[in-house]
């Protein structure tokens, strides 16, 4: 297998190698040549020459070319957070796809209304490049994800959502005793942080946020989103993308060992990740910490030493490939409950083109009427509303026998952004807590995870051949 020809980490263990490291958009140039100017693409080969790619921004043009050196078919699994640009841009580019023999196993989210193959071919088509997708001669299969655990060869991969404007998920990568995770394109779920990593700090305040500090728990390394600086992310929320400082934080509460700074802003210049690091560096010293912290450069390789044991026995395949969009989760009912007629609206815009079937409500006495009656598979609600406030909503479904009620997802839209607030509403019930002003494609996001993590889905799928 072309793995074992390139060689494999340290017995048990993973090699790694950065071949695009920067976020957004490619920025070669004399600025970035020791850090790199190309978009996401991650290497990783485990022992028993299992070749895995993560993501395929422009970085995977130089890494098709390396691969190319050898004579032996090339047998791949490609593992894509998500469909924006600069994380599929270099698929175009990348020579394995293109010479029959080769074997590669796509793998991405489960998205809305098109086929993963037809988002991809999108940026293939001939008003933008000249060959097509279904012209590369490669044998390719699609695979469209969901949250839960799948083996890929000998390495158990857990995915998990990211919280981005876009349905994006992150990787965890675990064999013969090494552990990476992949969590790229991700934002806090709350401005609400614990102060600083020292021991005691506490946890985040919002609940996916402590799950997102246990999807990185123990990782011999994490690669992490860290795309802004705390400073310059009160301007971003958002966006989808994280101040570094909070990666270093998160990092050290999962017990992490090394952490990898990664989609780096296309506007850092080499000098100014050289001051973010140090920073980063002084922020776990202050806090008597011993996170190893560096900034991914292209080309850099990690070998993850393993302790030789085998890899865990196969879960329940909750992250197999999921049926197509057009299936029961494009069929859902979501209940929209807000006393502003726009927000409603608007709400109603983001959502209408997915082919939810969607309801609305003023207030919260209507919504309970009209969820009793109809058992929507999520709730959008307010927590100002006349009659009965959003908060007595959730307690009310929480407390329903009917379990399509109790277990709802709900997920509340507020102006109240108070930390308190925040408590008070995951006591109430709350799935999720978003505060407002928001994006509607970062709602729209929340409404897919939520929808899918419900299981609104026809069935599980089957492992690939």
């Amino acid at each position: 297998m072309i793995g074992e020809r390139l060689g494999t980490g340290e017995e048990g263990g993973m090699r790694i190698r950065f071949w695009g490291t920067r976020g957004s958009l490619a920025k070669p140039g004399p600025a970035t040549v020791r850090y790199g100017g190309n978009t996401s693409c991650v290497e990783v080969v485990a022992p028993d020459g299992t070749l895995i790619v993560l993501d395929c921004g422009t970085g995977a043009h130089d890494l098709g070319q390396h691969l190319m050196a050898s004579l032996a078919p090339i047998r791949g699994h490609l593992l894509i957070t998500h469909t924006h640009w600069d994380h599929i841009q270099g698929i175009p580019f990348f020579t394995p796809l293109f010479v029959a023999g080769n074997e590669w196993d796509v793998y991405a989210p489960q998205g809305l209304g098109r086929r993963l193959e037809d988002t991809l071919a999108g940026q293939m088509e001939h008003s933008y490049f000249p060959v097509t997708l279904q012209q590369l001669a490669a044998t390719i299969r699609y695979h469209e994800l969901v949250e839960g655990a799948f083996d890929v060869g000998g390495v158990r991969v857990t995915a998990h959502y990211m919280n981005h404007p876009g349905v994006a998920l992150g990787y965890r990568l675990e064999v013969g005793g090494a552990t990476l995770v992949y969590s790229t394109d991700h934002e806090p779920h709350s401005r609400h942080q614990p102060e600083g990593n020292r021991p005691g700090a506490g946890a985040p305040a919002h609940q996916e946020d402590r799950k997102h500090v246990e999807f990185l728990a123990g990782a011999d390394l994490v690669i992490h989103d860290a795309q802004y600086t705390l400073a310059e992310y009160a301007a971003k929320h958002s966006w989808g993308h994280c101040p570094a400082e909070l990666a270093v934080d998160w990092a050290a509460a999962a017990g992490a060992r090394r952490l990898a700074l990664f989609h780096h802003d296309p506007t850092r210049t080499d000098e100014a990740l050289d001051r973010l690091l140090e920073s980063c560096r002084r922020r776990v010293s202050e806090a008597g910490g011993v996170l190893d912290v560096f900034a991914a450069a292209e080309g850099q390789v990690i070998e993850l030493p393993g302790a030789g044991a085998a890899a865990p026995a196969a879960a329940p395949s909750a992250g197999r490939p999921s049926p197509g969009p057009g299936g029961a989760l494009a069929t859902a009912t979501v209940l929209i409950v807000d006393d502003e007629p726009d927000i409603v609206r608007l709400l109603e815009m983001t959502l209408e083109p997915t082919g939810f079937r969607l309801l609305s409500a003023g207030d919260g006495s209507a919504a309970l009427a009209i969820a009793r009656a109809e058992r929507p598979d999520l709730v959008l609600l307010d927590w100002r509303l006349p009659k009965t406030d959003g908060l007595a909503v959730c307690r009310a479904l929480r407390a329903e026998v009917d379990p399509r009620l109790s277990e709802v997802p709900v997920v509340l839209l507020t102006g109240q952004d108070a930390e308190e607030d925040m408590a008070a509403g995951f006591a109430a019930g709350a799935t999720d807590y978003v505060t407002k002003p928001f994006k509607p494609a970062y709602v729209l996001a929340r409404v897919h995870t939520w929808l899918l993590r419900g299981g609104r889905r026809d069935g599980r799928g089957t492992p690939p051949g």
